[in-house]
């Protein structure tokens, strides 16, 4: 590879791209089919979302994309939501704080690797998502994930929120394990003495409708988890995927779902025979950002 001055980053991803091996390989490849993904009309993309990627500086970038079209299916774990939540109603993600953690507690703040937060936001969150849960409850008592976001979006002001642009634009934000949040919790307080039903089961009735819809489907996983299941197993009705990318640092040793390789995915028609599967190791927070801007630069060409 060769860097030379005034490179771009598509520049740069084109130079591991001639290497073709390794990580650098793997990144070249996982940025060609992300354009290509998008380039293709008849192709939906499925985002997931895993692991703190609202705090660790994704906000944006996962705005931009749904803004510009680039998302047609969002699915996240609850704390993302949350995060981009306490945002939306004027808190914070902070760095540069070194303190101990117990030394943390007292003052009020939490710590997300060396992302920290305030407890004084969180208690914004509750007041403000409070009222809102209290606006959703005068309109449905009983009330799917998905629907319960689209709500929650169309209340927010903040031209930032991913919430809101996907609200905006018709994106569907699944959240199967959202009752594992701080959203979830203040949902769980609120049902003490309201009532308000989430119904994941319904979730399910729309996405598999937009899953039979699709021509083709390629689903860009960041991290593992529950996100990264939902993503492919929703697909599993149709015969599986027909690409995907995955960005993870999880292993494969442990036979757990994060670390799985992605043509384990075949065995159980989560993906299809013959489907394009890339794996990238590395921190999302880098790989992601660089992905996205070759990708900008291979649209805009």
């Amino acid at each position: 590879m060769e860097v030379k001055e005034n490179m771009s980053v598509l520049d740069l991803i084109e130079e591991m791209g001639k290497s073709g091996v390794l990580g650098a390989g793997r990144v070249s490849k996982a940025t060609q089919l992300f354009a290509d993904s998008i380039k293709d009309e008849d192709t939906s993309i499925f985002l997931s979302v895993a692991g703190p990627l609202v705090p660790g500086g994704l906000r944006k970038i996962i705005f931009d994309l749904i803004n510009d079209g680039f998302v047609d299916v969002l699915i996240t774990s609850g704390a993302n939501i949350t995060h981009d939540l306490v945002e939306s109603f004027g808190g914070g993600h902070y760095r540069g704080i070194s303190a101990d953690d117990e030394e943390l507690q007292k003052h009020g703040m939490g710590r997300i690797g060396d992302v920290y937060t305030k407890s004084h936001d969180f208690e914004v969150f509750e007041e403000k998502i409070s009222e809102i849960l209290s606006k959703i409850a005068e309109k449905k008592k009983i009330i799917s994930i998905r629907e319960f976001l689209f709500e929650i979006g169309n209340m927010i002001e903040d031209e930032n929120s991913i919430l809101k642009i996907a609200a905006e634009k018709g994106v569907p934000i699944y959240a199967p394990g959202i009752i594992d949040s701080m959203l979830g919790l203040q949902l769980w307080m609120f049902t003490q003495d309201k009532e308000l039903h989430l119904d994941a089961v319904g979730d399910m009735h729309e996405l598999s409708d937009i899953v039979f819809d699709a021509k083709k489907v390629t689903t860009v996983l960041l991290g593992g988890g529950l996100p990264k299941h939902y993503a492919l197993a929703s697909n599993l009705l149709k015969g599986g995927v027909d690409a995907a990318i995955q960005v993870t640092m999880d292993r494969s040793e442990t036979g757990s779902l994060s670390g799985a390789p992605l043509e384990e995915a075949k065995s159980w028609a989560k993906a299809k025979a013959g489907s394009n599967l890339v794996t990238v190791i590395g921190d999302v927070t880098i790989i992601f950002p660089m992905m996205v801007a070759g990708a900008r630069e291979i649209i805009a060409r």
